[in-house]
């Protein structure tokens, strides 16, 4: 057990000697209270189009037709999100509808987020004609680092905690100790495993559930990051993810103190088990397939299709028309808009692939002339 905390800004880690005091709000601006929770979140946001936005061209796609749906993406995964905790917490603003807009401290459900983001984000991806899975694929890998900084506004609000452990990372704080005391009727079967009977529950540390799920997408972020130079068909990066985070999702809901529920089902737990097992299933299926017939599935990335986008696009923000690109094309590793991170042999190959095979003659291109000197019988220069 622990000491009674009277400052509600304030939380221990007891078996780690930690104890940090964290005020919810960041700064005031005038009357208006600027959070440390949104503030969190939307460095991960940053954070992740900072690593994403860049990376567009390792999977096909154009960064100028991707921007409208990362941006859309993200507003509903915000609207979603808030959405879905309302929802699922009905009783709590049904008599006061103007608090469904105050989330400054807190009330956003990670599911609904991604919800949101997907429904907005690919409709918006079908109007600027982007290819799906490879933006799929890309969004995983931004959406584990959103969530694996933006849990850490749970630890400053000191919510999505788990029940009691002896465990040395249990945490405990002023506004957890408070929640606990008020609601202690309704979570003691949730707290610990002995049920309601033990008194004083708000005294003893509790799962910080926000640290495991943390820890565990930002594990997947690096994962993702490391397949997506080796995956094998579009739509695969999702795949892991769905797995990845669904397993972990559907542990770390069990410990939770503040589940969603439907009756007596934690919402987020079954939701979390039926995409884990339909990410496996569909992962099989796919490895069954390629291993059949592995010619059938191209990446987009080496597609004609990508290849002419990627080129216009690259066109377009230079302000250059299609007679200047051909003369300009050693100039790809320059683009400042959209770094390069393909090998120079990928290079050639795009611009062989865009440009086709009519440009042998006086304008040939360095990478040509070297290609023809190393055939057999080489032609003379016209």
């Amino acid at each position: 057990m622990v000491d009674k905390i009277t400052d509600l800004n304030e939380i221990q880690f007891p078996k780690l000697g930690w104890t940090f005091r964290i005020d919810p709000t960041a700064f005031k601006i005038g009357s208006l209270e600027v959070q440390w929770y949104g503030l969190i979140i939307t460095l991960g946001l940053i954070l992740a189009f900072i690593y994403c936005f860049p990376k567009m061209k390792r999977f096909g796609l154009d960064s100028d037709r991707t921007i409208d749906a990362v941006l859309g993406g993200i507003i509903g995964g915000l609207v979603g999100a808030r959405l879905y905790y309302v929802i699922f917490n009905w009783d709590q603003y049904k008599d006061d509808l103007k608090s469904i807009f105050n989330t400054r401290e807190g009330g956003l459900a990670i599911y609904g987020g991604i919800i949101g983001a997907l429904a907005v984000g690919l409709l918006i991806c079908k109007i600027r004609k982007v290819k799906m899975l490879p933006m799929l694929d890309i969004t995983c890998i931004g959406f584990l680092i959103g969530q694996g900084v933006g849990r850490w506004g749970n630890f400053v609000n000191q919510e999505a905690f788990g029940g009691k452990t002896d465990s040395f990372l249990g945490m405990t704080g002023g506004r957890i100790q408070e929640y606990i005391f008020e609601n202690s009727a309704s979570l003691g079967g949730s707290l610990t495993a002995e049920g309601s009977g033990i008194m004083n529950l708000e005294l003893y540390p509790v799962h910080p559930c926000f640290l495991y799920e943390s820890v565990w997408c930002l594990l997947g972020f690096v994962l993702l990051a490391f397949w997506s130079k080796r995956r094998k068909y579009d739509g695969q990066l999702l795949l892991m993810y769905m797995a990845w985070y669904g397993a972990e999702r559907f542990f770390v809901e069990g410990l939770r103190s503040d589940s969603l529920y439907i009756g007596s089902i934690r919402v987020s737990q079954v939701l979390s088990a039926l995409i884990f097992v339909v990410s496996v299933i569909l992962q099989i299926v796919m490895f069954s397939r390629i291993r059949r017939d592995p010619e059938r599935y191209v990446l987009y990335v080496n597609t004609k299709e990508s290849h002419q986008l990627i080129e216009e696009g690259r066109r377009r923000r230079m302000g250059m028309s299609a007679e200047d690109a051909k003369t300009s094309i050693d100039d790809d590793d320059d683009d400042d808009f959209v770094p390069d991170f393909d090998d120079e042999e990928d290079e050639e190959s795009e611009a062989s692939s865009i440009l086709g095979d009519d440009d042998n003659d006086d304008d040939n291109s360095e990478e040509s002339e070297t290609a023809d000197d190393s055939d057999d019988e080489k032609k003379p220069q016209e």
